[in-house]
């Protein structure tokens, strides 16, 4: 008899009683738990879907988010990019992403193949791709209100549900794809579970939680933002599954288990079932969501113990996510210093100047160095996707403007610079890599990886923190400039954000009101502002201390027609690599610049020649009449965010031999210091200088203290003051 006949008389005579024993499990939709009421309840949705079942907002939190359905973009770079996924979205076939479970399940796959990379017929990823497809069609209703995002996630939920049933129907025979009990639902057998557990390693398995948890995270992203019942009572399956294979397993086995490397990867499994517990109030879930405490570094990052150097990144990453959950959930304080502990040891200590993760491929470099990990392969697309979402969630309980400040790095560099600025129907064209070495170039694509899949997610949800609010709704906080509608019918109120960020050096955006209400309006001003943050309420300068890095109040009663004018001057800076401050990258306001080149060397840059009292880099790093495009020593300056495959070098290494002031030479060698810093670079740290004799005051500053080290000569001292003295720069 052929092995498929076999199966479906298998599964003829199991049916009868498993299906009834595991539904029998599950809620139904009228038997469900009922979630609390969302805090974004009610009114009208800006962008055309209601707001689905939510969490309930966690005790702890200080600030809260508004659902997706509450914000709409408006055209920019962001919406660009998000359309072309949708592209994709809309056009990838279902049944593509649903052949693995079927083929598993025994169903028919409706001759669908799978997507391909590591989503094959024999892959041990396969299932986790089509988790990210699901959120993201979720993410994508939720965006745009498109009923073609939600009947493509209600027609998968229908699948995977079919999927769960017919594996449900072989517990107990002798079927190869047979699991232990009812509400596994994998597009592979159970067999890789069973491994772990017995500690086999990589590649011969591949992250079996890992891949739970894309499918888990799916399901509660369809429920949550489409509102599909079902797919909670499947996930609800999985989750009883969940606890009946890590439940009764001894702290030891645990610990070993997630110690191996990508075998023991298990993405953010501590996170769903944390969700799972706050959704249902059941025990067993919180249960099962300790079971991933990885305690070699859980541990290590309560005391605030850098142990990160060589750990795999997005192995450990979506981990502290899962820990910050199970605090909202229990109130243990270890387990927030441990999220709050992991983010200071990667922010800014593993960090390019683009927020991409510093290391060599998938694995932490040592912290604080930077320029040393420089290489082709690094800063992985999706150590950013889940270090956001982790800078997010730590500010709702603590309103550091320090994690909205990374979040806006990484998003306007890293992410905005993730996807190729071409349409694709059949492929994501995503970046898993995003390399800084010299002379690197993008690639894109990505169909069945594991950054293909975030960024599918990531493209459909650029709404989700432009605004929030405090728990109280008293308080409104604008995190960052891009055009879009906010919807906030809890106080009667539109806020309209009319902006040309990123593109518009001016740095100006226009809040509009509509409504009645008294509200505190916080403005987060971004780390990068040099040349003053203004704010104008109905064309009234507003008088504010607007200090980089921080947030600005603005306190009144709000009445349709108020508005409220911001202007953040984009300026060049030059951002230095924390181990080697000669190896550098420019930006200008949030966007980091590229220099053009196909040359696998560091392009050299001299700047201080001309550097001006002002220290107006414009003046050495020249427009070029080109949009946001420059040029020094010969060299042009693009912005990241021109998504091509053209070679690029986002670091450089600056090249000042000699201690210059314009064209005045003292043929003094520009030596570094202990910490790196030339002699140059620690005079024009103390600028902006009003006139010549601030400059004077700086270079005898400097001299002085390298007189007291040995580093320089009273003679050279007395030729470095004169020669500043005679200097003729432009102010």
């Amino acid at each position: 008899m052929s092995e498929l006949p076999r199966r479906d008389a298998l599964r003829l005579t199991a049916l009868a009683t498993a299906i009834p024993a595991f539904q029998a499990l599950l809620p139904t939709a009228a038997g469900a738990a009922t979630p609390a009421t969302a805090h974004t309840a009610g009114g009208s949705s800006a962008a055309g879907a209601a707001p689905g079942p939510q969490l309930p907002t966690p005790a702890s939190w200080i600030v809260k988010p508004f659902d997706n359905t509450r914000v709409t973009l408006a055209r920019s770079l962001f919406t660009d990019n998000r359309d072309r996924v949708l592209t994709f979205l809309r056009a990838y076939p279902a049944d593509r992403m649903l052949a693995v479970f079927r083929t598993n399940a025994g169903l028919d796959t409706h001759g669908a193949q799978p997507p391909g990379g590591w989503e094959t017929a024999d892959g041990n990823l396969r299932g986790h791709f089509a988790g990210h497809y699901l959120s993201a069609l979720s993410l994508a209703y939720a965006g745009t209100g498109e009923q073609v995002h939600k009947d493509k996630a209600d027609y998968m939920v229908g699948a995977l549900g079919a999927c769960q049933d017919a594996l449900a129907a072989l517990v107990g025979t002798d079927d190869p794809a047979a699991p232990s009990r009812a509400g596994y639902l994998a597009a592979y057998p159970e067999t890789q579970y069973v491994l772990l557990e017995q500690y086999a390693t990589y590649p011969r398995i591949w992250a079996p939680w890992y891949t739970c948890h894309m499918i888990m995270r799916g399901l509660l992203d369809a429920y949550q933002h489409t509102g599909n019942e079902q797919a909670l009572r499947i996930v609800r399956g999985m989750g009883d599954w969940a606890y009946s294979r890590l439940g009764h397993l001894p702290r030891t086995q645990l610990d070993r288990m997630w110690r191996i490397y990508i075998a023991g990867e298990y993405n953010a499994m501590p996170v769903v079932m944390a969700d799972l517990y706050a959704l249902t109030g059941d025990e067993k879930y919180l249960t099962t969501a300790k079971c991933f405490d990885n305690t070699y570094l859980f541990e290590a990052a309560v005391a605030n113990e850098d142990t990160l150097d060589g750990e795999h990144a997005n192995q450990h990453i979506p981990q502290y996510q899962g820990y910050l959950e199970i605090y909202e959930q229990t109130g243990e304080q270890r387990y927030l210093a441990a999220a709050r502990n992991f983010w200071g040891m990667v922010v800014p200590h593993r960090t390019y100047v683009d927020g991409g993760m510093a290391g060599s491929g998938e694995i932490f470099g040592a912290r604080d160095v930077i320029a040393a990990t420089i290489q082709q392969d690094n800063a992985e697309t999706c150590c950013v996707y889940n270090m956001l979402k982790l800078s997010r969630s730590l500010f709702f309980h603590t309103a550091d403007p320090k994690y909205l400040q990374y979040y806006e790095r990484s998003l306007y560099g890293q992410i905005l610079g993730s996807r190729r600025n071409t349409a694709s129907d059949t492929n994501p064209l995503l970046t898993y890599f995003v390399p800084v070495n010299p002379g690197a170039h993008r690639s894109y694509g990505n169909l069945g990886t594991c950054c293909g899949g975030t960024g599918l997610e990531t493209h459909a949800k650029f709404q989700d923190s432009v605004y929030f609010s405090s728990a109280d709704n008293s308080t409104l906080y604008v995190n960052l400039y891009l055009p879009s509608t906010l919807d906030w019918p809890e106080r009667g109120l539109t806020i309209t954000q009319s902006t040309d960020y990123p593109t518009d050096p001016a740095g100006t955006s226009t809040l509009t009101i509509t409504g009645d209400a008294d509200l505190d309006l916080r403005l987060r001003v971004p780390y990068w502002v040099e040349r003053g943050f203004t704010v104008r309420v109905n064309g009234v300068r507003q008088q504010m201390a607007a200090a980089p890095g921080t947030y600005v109040s603005l306190s009144r009663r709000w009445r349709t027609g108020d508005r409220v004018e911001i202007a953040a001057p984009f300026t060049l800076r030059i951002e230095r690599a924390l181990d080697d401050p000669a190896t550098q990258a420019v930006a200008y306001g949030p966007v980091p610049l590229v220099i053009r080149s196909s040359a696998t060397e560091y392009q050299n840059l001299t700047l201080y020649r001309d550097y001006p009292l002002s220290r107006d880099l414009s003046q050495v790093i020249r427009p070029t009449g080109e949009p946001m495009t420059f040029t020094a020593n010969g060299l042009t300056l693009v912005p990241f965010y021109i998504n091509t495959t053209e070679s690029y070098h986002m670091y450089f290494r600056r090249a000042e031999p000699e201690i210059v002031f314009g064209a005045v030479g003292t043929g003094i060698e520009n030596r570094t210091d202990a910490a790196g810093l030339t002699f140059l670079d620690e005079v024009w740290d103390r600028g902006p200088f009003h006139n010549r004799g601030g400059l004077v005051r700086a270079v005898t500053e400097v001299a002085d203290a390298r007189v007291a080290t040995g580093d320089l000569t009273l003679r050279q001292r007395q030729v470095l003051i004169e020669a500043a003295a005679r200097a003729q720069l432009p102010s």
